[in-house]
């Protein structure tokens, strides 16, 4: 008998946290240059997420590359997040450019432009994967927002 409520019991737990469903991707906002430099340009953004599970999870953003005006910049590099149960939230995206990588060929002529029309192109392209108790999940990301620029 005592087998069987501990067994119960067991199961019980293992049923009312399980993953019912996929957290939510919500999309990339607040994609904004955060300071720059000479030797290099941070660019901020965050991804938003629903998490309607009881338990959380964790997120591997190791496959996002940065664009600026359609050429290949840079990669986000984050830690892996630590998803909260029954929330909505956020992973900060942070993306340092540097600025040589800019300043070369084709790159140069687009920032001449940029500069011209006070408008930059940023766009994140690539995979965000959500795992949690062997099960794994994989978001796409293809996100484009022009960021006015400041002189």
């Amino acid at each position: 008998m005592k087998k069987l409520i501990i067994l119960s019991t067991i199961l019980l737990a293992l049923i009312s946290c399980a993953v019912r469903e996929q957290p939510e991707f919500l999309g990339v906002e607040h994609i904004k240059i955060e300071e720059y430099s000479k030797k290099q340009i941070t660019i901020n953004a965050k991804a938003l997420f629903k998490n309607p599970n009881n338990i959380g999870g964790k997120l591997i953003t190791n496959d996002l590359i940065v664009y600026v005006n359609d050429n290949k910049v840079a990669t986000v590099k984050a830690a892996t997040f630590d998803v909260p149960a029954k929330k909505d939230f956020t992973i900060p995206l942070t993306t340092t450019i540097p600025t040589d990588s800019l300043l070369k060929g084709r790159n140069l002529t687009s920032i001449i432009g940029s500069l011209l029309t006070k408008d930059l192109k940023v766009q994140y392209i690539g995979n965000i994967e959500y795992k949690v108790l062997g099960f794994s999940k994989t978001y796409n990301i293809d996100k484009t927002e022009h960021i006015k620029i400041k002189l």
